[in-house]
């Protein structure tokens, strides 16, 4: 997953869920120019705060090795 993916799939959860990105950060404890950063794909946002937002949003991130049968 790249960094735009990552922060394509935020953006749509985001939406999904009827919130602002004032109220994302709100909830993840971010700033919101972090949100926009993440959901615009800037490869060097940290992983914590990523994580922190995902989780804001109830999605659960899921590592898998390449070539693995998952």
């Amino acid at each position: 997953m790249t960094a735009e993916e990552f922060g394509a799939a935020i953006r749509a959860a985001r939406k999904a869920q009827g919130l602002r990105q004032d109220q994302l950060a709100g909830a993840a404890g971010v700033g919101v120019r972090f949100i926009v950063d993440l959901e615009g794909g800037k490869p060097t946002s940290h992983i914590g705060k990523a994580l922190a937002v995902a989780a804001a949003l109830g999605l659960a991130v899921t590592l898998v090795q390449p070539g693995s049968s998952r």
